[in-house]
């Protein structure tokens, strides 16, 4: 199908259009870009180099989640930045659905790593015996795998609900780069539908992963809670044991008591 956009270029009107307002975002966001980019990067390279943390499936899973926000902060900020200081900010029809795709990508694929690293800490915490076989090398490169995958499918979604909108009418957008709700705005047909497709997909792998996020979190603080209860039972069985056996060495006794309630708070 061919695509019946008139529309070759958009118009961003930014965060501001005050001159005094855009040199202070200009600096802003600057200086928060190279700070983000330069501790995601550093993450990474330690990672990388440390054979000791790149063995551990729980610092991999980092070092993906760092590079994940090094490019989706590469991929808007830089562009907002250097916009910042123009007087007429224009994005490209091509440009913005690139834009477009990759942060969404990007963001999708971030939200299941947060999901993957919250498994890892789940079979670490309650399958600690267990941990070193279910977290073999290859469910890792499965799981990034899968980040990836449901990232792409996410972001080639909604590139095909928009990619045949028709914009054949005003090209500007009120925002500081560009997203799918603007740009429905901009549409010259009925988008209520496509905006319902679109609720249905952003909100489908948001809903997926939070709920995931909550049962996970939900299962390690249960778990710890039936642990700490075990061994507060256990240590308190283990002072009135020694304590029942009468006052054979009260230096002793005193030192047992004291460990055991250490022990326990």
């Amino acid at each position: 199908m061919k695509n019946q956009s008139f529309t070759t270029e958009f118009v961003l009107l930014g965060l501001s259009q005050n001159p005094t307002v855009q040199k202070i975002v200009f600096g802003v966001f600057l200086l928060v870009y190279i700070a983000t980019i330069v501790g995601n990067m550093l993450i990474v390279v330690t990672i990388l180099c440390s054979p000791a943390l790149l063995v551990s499936p729980m610092y991999y899973f980092l070092a993906v989640l760092s590079f994940l926000d090094a490019c989706f902060s590469s991929a808007i900020t830089p562009k907002m930045v250097v916009d910042s200081i123009r007087e007429r900010k224009t994005i490209s029809y091509e440009g913005c659905m690139i834009q477009l795709f990759a942060e969404h990508f990007f963001v999708g694929a971030k939200m299941i790593i947060l999901t993957v690293m919250v498994y890892d800490h789940y079979v670490v915490i309650c399958k600690p015996l267990h941990y070193s076989s279910i977290m073999n090398w290859r469910l890792c490169g499965i799981l990034v795998g899968v980040s990836w995958t449901g990232g792409f499918l996410h972001s080639i979604i909604q590139i095909l609900f928009t990619f045949h909108l028709p914009f054949c009418g005003p090209n500007v957008i009120d925002h500081f780069m560009c997203d799918l709700y603007p740009l429905l705005g901009l549409v010259c047909t009925d988008t209520h539908t496509l905006g319902l497709l679109v609720i249905a997909n952003s909100g489908l792998i948001c809903i997926i992963n939070f709920s995931l996020l909550l049962v996970s979190y939900g299962v390690i603080l249960f778990s710890l809670r039936t642990q700490c209860l075990r061994a507060e039972e256990s240590s308190v069985h283990l002072w009135v044991s020694h304590y029942c056996r009468g006052p054979v060495i009260c230096p002793m006794r005193i030192y047992i008591c004291k460990a055991t309630i250490c022990f326990v708070f």
